[in-house]
């Protein structure tokens, strides 16, 4: 098959007007907001902020993984500093309260009960966010010289301009999600993360200059990069595949005809980067704890679990692969895919229909699991093994590069779909036009 053209492709979207007005529409709003992610809120001393992020091994923990996704708005204390992490958590208790609580999971079936839900979720971001800024005002007060006068005031007020901006910047993603291209949560975050890759290049080009990389060293670097993104492909594309046969009627006389082959695609890695999420937000407790606490007995516990401590390293394996399993139970449903493929009339040969079908399915879904479990705890610390072996500051982390290989390909998969319906819209209409007035057709003649 000949490769696309690219430059035929670029072509083929701006003749598609539908599609172009997507594509500009969501470039504005993502223009918008990196245009916000850069406005400081008032009363923050940014130099004494950045200083304490830059001097965080490891990346910072849960604070410097937030700060990547929203775009290092957090170590700057820009307006925007929240992002879209408030909506996301909230969409993601919504997702788990569906999994456990009957009544909502009802509601997610009907559309009056998900425009419900869409408000109960907006609701609590807004409750999130009150909270998340708040506890950053405290932190910022926490570090020396990094609030110009700290107090009740000044907490209130960033409250106030970090819940504005979680708002807005809520508002932008589902503005993206109805008018434009992709989902605008994701986009937001794809396009934060995608901006950090510079500044981490233009660092690793000043050690080379200095002579803090050596030429070896920069090479073996670049072949884990490449490495890193050949395995994160792969991984959020690879899936095993289960055989499924659904039986087709004939149009005559009703009889049933040899039956069609299908697949039913099971991800291996279908919990995405939420468990990497999931344990860092647990690891990084006492640590948090340690440090508003002021107790040397607990400060000493959390130095034990700090990230690079084998500690730290047994601990986030075991809980990414336990919230792996965890995650994925919640997402995936077998007694529902199983009772909707025997209502098609399906089944998986060799496999009864019912309770054994989705006993099969929950099999297969376990075993493929752990192999996505253990290239998720891989990934996530692969930062931490590159900094602690070379001393490099590995911003192009599995955990970032996850997302983005997830959101661009889910982009692109609707790009495509986008350009698809419009030829197929037109062969149509071509159509139209060929049979007029030619009698041709089911009943003519």
């Amino acid at each position: 098959m000949a490769q696309a053209n690219p430059a035929a492709a670029l072509a083929s979207i701006y003749k598609t007007p539908e599609l172009w007005q997507k594509i500009v529409f969501t470039a504005v709003c993502l223009f918008v907001y990196r245009i916000g992610a850069h406005v400081t809120a008032p009363g923050v001393d940014v130099i004494a902020l950045t200083d304490y992020f830059a001097n965080q091994q490891g990346g910072g923990g849960l604070l410097g993984l937030y700060d990547l996704f929203v775009g290092g708005g957090l170590s700057r204390a820009t307006v925007f500093a929240l992002g879209i992490m408030p909506y996301i958590s909230a969409s993601i208790f919504m997702q788990i309260a569906g999994a456990v609580v009957p009544t909502i999971d009802k509601m997610n079936k009907d559309e009056e009960g998900r425009k419900k839900v869409t408000q109960w979720t907006r609701y609590i971001t807004i409750a999130l966010a009150v909270v998340q800024a708040w506890g950053f005002a405290l932190f910022t007060e926490s570090l020396e010289g990094a609030v110009h006068a700290p107090g009740l005031a000044f907490r209130l007020q960033m409250v106030l301009f970090l819940t504005t901006g979680a708002m807005f910047v809520m508002w932008l993603g589902e503005q993206i999600t109805e008018n434009g291209i992709g989902n605008g949560a994701s986009l937001l975050i794809f396009f934060s993360i995608v901006e950090r890759f510079w500044p981490g290049i233009i660092t690793t080009a000043g050690l080379v200059s200095t002579g803090a990389i050596g030429p070896f060293t920069l090479i073996l670097l670049g072949v884990v990069m490449l490495a890193v993104v050949a395995g994160v492909v792969a991984m959020t594309l690879a899936a095993r595949r289960i055989a499924i046969q659904i039986p087709q009627r004939t149009m005559g006389r009703g009889r049933m005809r040899e039956a069609a082959k299908n697949f039913i695609p099971l991800k291996v890695n279908a919990a995405g980067v939420m468990p990497i999420i999931f344990a860092q937000s647990v690891i990084v407790v006492p640590g948090a704890i340690a440090q508003f606490s002021g107790r040397e007995s607990l400060q000493g516990m959390a130095e034990m679990m700090a990230p690079g401590t084998w500690l730290y390293y047994l601990l986030s394996a075991v809980l990414i692969i336990f919230f792996t399993y965890f995650y994925t139970s919640i997402i995936f449903n077998p007694v529902d895919l199983s009772e909707n493929l025997k209502k098609q009339g399906g089944f998986v040969p060799g496999v009864r229909p019912g309770a054994k079908t989705a006993d099969y399915i929950d099999h297969v879904v376990t075993r493929i699991t752990l192999p996505g479990s253990i290239f998720l705890t891989f990934i996530a610390l692969l930062p931490i093994f590159i900094f602690d072996g070379f001393g490099v500051p590995f911003s192009f982390g599995g955990t970032s590069l996850l997302i983005v290989v997830g959101v661009a390909l889910d982009t692109m998969q609707q790009m495509q779909q986008h350009l698809l319906l419009r030829k197929y819209d037109g062969f149509m209409k071509k159509g139209r036009v060929r049979f007029r007035g030619r009698g041709s057709g089911i009943g003519g003649n």
